[in-house]
């Protein structure tokens, strides 16, 4: 599966649009990282805990985005994006959200000049 940020992929070109594809992915930290979390965030620096989660949270987001290109038979997914809230005091939401297409390489249209 192809995904990219931009509306087109380099090099192809799309034959069809399958429509909207999402995939979504809510996570809480664990009350002891939270804690740590929240001590770090007075003193300053990288929050691992919550650089950690946030890496989870993108992959599942986004494998379930592709899944659900998958079922629609797109083989990209273009114009992706993420989008995050937040739910509650140490609850995230992250969204993954792109179109999906079929595209082909530029020359390989059908009935091709063989």
């Amino acid at each position: 599966m192809i995904v990219v940020t931009s509306e087109s992929v380099p090099g192809h070109r799309v034959k069809s649009v399958r429509g909207l594809v999402k995939g979504c992915s809510v996570r809480a930290l664990h009350a002891g990282d939270d804690l740590v979390a929240r001590l770090k965030n007075t003193v300053g620096g990288e929050v691992h805990e919550y650089t950690q989660v946030f890496a989870q949270v993108r992959e599942q987001a986004t494998d379930r985005m592709v899944r659900e290109a998958e079922t629609l038979g797109a083989n990209a997914i273009v114009a992706m994006r993420f989008q995050s809230s937040e739910i509650g005091s140490n609850m995230a939401e992250l969204m993954a959200y792109g179109t999906a297409v079929v595209v082909e390489p530029l020359g390989a249209e059908a009935g091709g000049s063989g």
